[in-house]
């Protein structure tokens, strides 16, 4: 009887230490992060003992500095982010994942914009220069299509912005994340022509801390990682209870009005937006190798040093071994992303 006691005094205990200091947890305003907004608004951090203060940041550049000095627990962002500071001398780590990459190209109907090469000699709204939607923007699509930045006008815009300037006629095109994708197909004249998880999968957003914060609250940490994975779970297997929670993260009114289905409810946006995502909280060992080409070209776009990081010392993966995850599995197919074309 007393050995039963205990058992619930201890986990208690836990939970009250745990919850003892208020952890900041920053993440940016769209789809990539959704893992970040269901925890919070779920209760899922709350379920681990802890008391948590979500903080907004307009890019995860901005959110990396955050953390950096000291003003955040952990967040969810781009891993380039991880790599360029880490190549400075900063102390970082990547401890889980979060979703593959999806970004898409966007255009205007009367752009005449049909393929990537089609971009030359146009307007694209994109990320901040520097962010993970940036360089893979530069380095992979526009590569692969033979073309330099220079070819066309890149502006480097929050996700928000991009959709209006693409929709007020600003520009030709953009490079979006969700649900800003699914949005201006909604409410203006364009289409989608290329993702970038169909052609070059890769682990786009992942769970970053400081090496100090790691060691001094890593139970904190990784209860807070328990809580995301609970809340991934809740996006890939019940997208309409998910949208329910964060659908005002992303459309003010209660509806969306439309070019061809009249006011759509916020909700079900949101809900086709979690659809064409794939959200993972760990990261397999394809991925990991998938990071290493993203920092080769990192560095001979001359973000990095040569020689300046060394990834194993950045990651840290001791949650998802402690937990007994699986992280050599195959990274997922997209098998939602079809539905955008």
């Amino acid at each position: 009887m007393k050995r039963w006691l205990v058992i619930p005094l201890m986990l208690v205990l836990s939970s009250v230490s745990l919850a003892a200091e208020k952890m900041k947890v920053g993440f940016v305003r769209v789809m990539d992060d959704a893992q970040a907004m269901v925890a919070y608004e779920g209760g899922y951090y709350e379920k681990h003992g802890l008391d948590v203060e979500l903080v907004e940041f307009g890019s995860g550049t901005d959110l990396i500095k955050a953390i950096v000095g000291g003003q955040l627990d952990m967040g969810v962002l781009g891993f380039s982010n991880a790599f360029t500071w880490a190549s400075r001398g900063a102390d970082l780590k990547i401890v889980g994942g979060a979703q593959h990459g999806y970004h898409s190209i966007v255009v205007r109907n009367d752009s005449g914009i049909k393929t990537v090469k089609d971009l030359k000699g146009h307007s694209l709204a994109s990320q901040k220069e520097g962010s993970t939607a940036d360089i893979v923007l530069k380095g992979v699509t526009l590569k692969d299509a033979g073309l330099s930045d220079d070819d066309l006008q890149i502006m480097g815009v929050k996700p928000a912005v991009a959709v209006q300037s693409l929709v007020g006629g600003r520009v030709d095109a953009a490079f979006l994340f969700e649900p800003y994708d699914r949005i201006a197909q909604l409410v203006a004249p364009v289409k989608q022509i290329y993702e970038i998880g169909e052609v070059w999968p890769f682990p786009c957003m992942v769970v970053i801390t400081s090496g100090k914060t790691l060691e001094k609250r890593k139970d904190a940490i990784w209860a807070a990682q328990d809580a995301q994975k609970e809340a991934i779970e809740l996006l890939e297997n019940k997208p309409a209870e998910a949208a329910k929670l964060i659908a005002d993260y992303f459309i003010a009114e209660p509806t969306l009005k439309t070019l061809e289905h009249g006011d759509m409810p916020r909700e079900q946006v949101i809900e086709q937006a979690i659809k064409t995502q794939t959200f993972s909280a760990v990261l397999t060992d394809k991925e990991v190798e998938r990071m290493r080409e993203l920092a080769e070209i990192m560095v001979a776009r001359g973000i990095m040093k040569p020689d300046s990081l060394d990834i194993d010392k950045v990651l840290d993966l001791s949650w998802q071994k402690a937990r007994d995850l699986n992280a050599t599995v195959d990274q997922p197919a997209n098998a939602q992303a079809a539905n955008h074309q």
